[in-house]
């Protein structure tokens, strides 16, 4: 038996009303938030690859900026799954046992924090970091993303407050770091095989 933790305690009864509302819902709507939450993190690969694009013509040292972005995603994400196998939430969709949009993911598939959401996050704030147009854009995607987890029924709403938490802390303290090295980095990368990736 697996021993995990209840968050239904924390805001069950606001999980309920959402996805209550999401059941009540046109079908159009459903399958367009659900699409979303499914396949939604793909915008942020775009924005990241317009961002790094962009940035080449701006320079080498933004070019490095723009180019950590997905290095950052992943460590994002990687500090999110240490978390989740920390706290062992079990979904919501198992713990209150209600009708859900999306099929309920099997026990020891935890719940918090979201990697949807940390990983939407992060990217946004990393492209912030790059274009702040580009970081807008990202910044609303990721918290429609976040709202779209709870939707579906894979999440709590507490889940994915955390999941935008871990990401953009993650982000906003590696680009800080990148940006006082990206001088630095810029040099290295050029003077190698990589140059491409910097220079146009």
């Amino acid at each position: 038996m697996i021993l995990a933790f209840d968050g239904s305690s924390i805001d069950g009864s606001g999980y309920r009303d959402v996805v209550r509302l999401a059941q009540h819902s046109p079908g159009g709507l459903d399958d367009l938030v659900s699409f979303w939450s499914t396949y939604g993190l793909a915008l942020f690969a775009v924005l990241a690859t317009l961002g790094w694009w962009r940035a080449r013509q701006a320079g080498a040292t933004a070019a490095v900026t723009a180019l950590t972005v997905p290095a950052i995603v992943v460590v994002a994400y990687g500090v999110d799954a240490v978390v989740k196998l920390v706290v062992r939430e079990d979904r919501p969709c198992q713990s209150l046992q209600v009708k859900v949009l999306e099929a309920c993911p099997a026990p020891g598939d935890w719940s918090f924090p979201s990697n949807h959401a940390a990983i939407a996050a992060a990217a946004a704030v990393a492209l912030l970091f790059v274009s702040r147009r580009l970081g807008a854009v990202g910044a609303a995607a990721a918290l429609v993303m976040a709202a779209s987890r709870v939707w579906v029924g894979a999440h709590y709403p507490h889940d994915v407050a955390a999941g935008i938490t871990v990401g953009a802390l993650i982000a906003l303290l590696s680009m800080t770091l990148v940006r006082r090295r990206s001088e630095t980095l810029a040099r290295w990368i050029t003077s190698g095989r990589l140059r491409p990736l910097l220079i146009p």
